[in-house]
């Protein structure tokens, strides 16, 4: 096993920390409407809209989320109701973390500084970053930096509030479209992949595997 030494090392949060339910609420809200078997299909645009709603200049997260939905409704035939996008915003900041995250997360926390850049408003984060029940040394939000993942300037955000280069992180995330892939142009040191099933794995971006943040310690020599 590899002995990484960071500086800092930095998560991803909704979806790699915190268990990020879009998918499951969509499933609930949308049951009267999408046939259950095309409910596979709307919840994957929903996920895909979401991805495109935040490639463009920054717009607050609430919007990213209605026109997401607005988007998949039209794709579908069925009605959007802006009251049902306000609901997957506001049901954000009640997620907890997976199973696997506090423990561990805790033990790592005694030996390096934690770090979140999410693509999350500053109204929203510091509620899930809480359930996690370990403590980080500094949480950067879209907001803060203007822009969302995959963007650069997302992470050159953070790289100029921490005041390390790229080559002093180790990033952690479960996505490699958000995170790791745009992780590994910006030639952050070390990446770790957390394969909870969102995405194919790529090894070609060169990050550390690891089944849930369990693995992390072990990937610390902890």
């Amino acid at each position: 096993m590899p002995k990484l030494r960071p500086k800092f090392i930095t998560f991803d949060c909704y979806g790699t920390l915190t268990n990020f339910r879009m998918g499951p609420l969509a499933r609930q809200i949308f049951a009267d409407r999408i046939p259950a078997e095309r409910m596979d299909a709307f919840v994957a645009d929903f996920a895909a809209y979401r991805l495109d709603e935040i490639l463009g200049d920054w717009k607050p997260y609430d919007q990213v989320l209605k026109n997401a939905v607005a988007r998949s409704c039209k794709l579908h035939g069925i009605g959007f109701v802006e009251a049902e996008g306000q609901a997957f915003y506001d049901a954000v900041p009640s997620w907890g973390p997976h199973p696997d995250v506090p423990e561990p997360l805790k033990r790592v926390a005694k030996e390096f500084p934690l770090v979140v850049l999410s693509n999350a408003s500053n109204s929203q984060i510091h509620q899930n970053v809480a359930l996690l029940e370990a403590p980080f040394h500094a949480v950067y939000t879209a907001e803060m930096a203007q822009a969302y993942k995959p963007r650069f300037q997302a992470f050159e955000y953070m790289f100029d509030q921490l005041g390390c280069s790229p080559a002093d992180i180790l990033h952690v995330s479960s996505s490699y479209r958000y995170d790791l892939m745009s992780a590994h142009d910006l030639r952050i040191g070390h990446r770790a992949h957390v394969a909870r099933g969102h995405e194919p794995v790529a090894p070609y971006y060169g990050a550390h595997e690891i089944s849930d943040i369990g693995g992390l310690p072990g990937l610390l020599g902890l």
